[in-house]
């Protein structure tokens, strides 16, 4: 891809972007866990107490300043491709901000999920929320799938 208005940080602007997206995954994959074992120490105060503030830790500390980071330089490196410009053959960069889209909202559920947590008032059975485990997994494969494939 062409240098464009990022000229030669182009490829610090990608590389950063992809150091976050690495820790956002790490956090994607860490908080729905956290989850289940905040969910099956439920009526335990001394264990929920602790589950409550490693939660809160890892969506301040990690997850959310990371998401906000892939967005904001995801949506730099986007532009500099062309995506305002309606550049052609971006079919894959459209998917993949889809399937990103589609992936915040998950991360969304996930940390409104850890609050009902700590308010005691789960609403999904543990076996569906060990399900819930495996979107970030899916997701990531396809979005690497469309910026490694270009498949349109």
């Amino acid at each position: 891809m062409g240098p464009g208005f990022l000229g030669v940080a182009y490829d610090w602007v990608k590389a950063a972007h992809l150091i976050f997206v690495i820790f956002w995954m790490a956090g994607l994959f860490m908080l729905p866990r956290y989850l289940v074992y905040h969910q099956e120490g439920l009526g335990d105060a001394a264990e929920e107490a602790r589950w409550i503030e490693r939660e809160d830790k890892l969506c301040r500390i990690i997850l959310t300043p990371a998401l906000v980071m892939v967005w904001v330089l995801g949506l730099l490196l986007a532009v500099n491709l062309g995506l305002l410009a309606g550049a052609p053959g971006l079919g894959w960069l459209h998917a993949k901000l889809l399937l990103v889209f589609l992936l915040s909202g998950y991360h969304g559920w996930a940390v409104g999920y850890a609050k009902k947590l700590a308010a005691g008032k789960p609403t999904l059975a543990n076996r569906r929320l060990r399900m819930m485990n495996e979107v970030p997994a899916l997701a990531v494969t396809l979005i690497v799938i469309l910026v490694i494939v270009k498949p349109f």
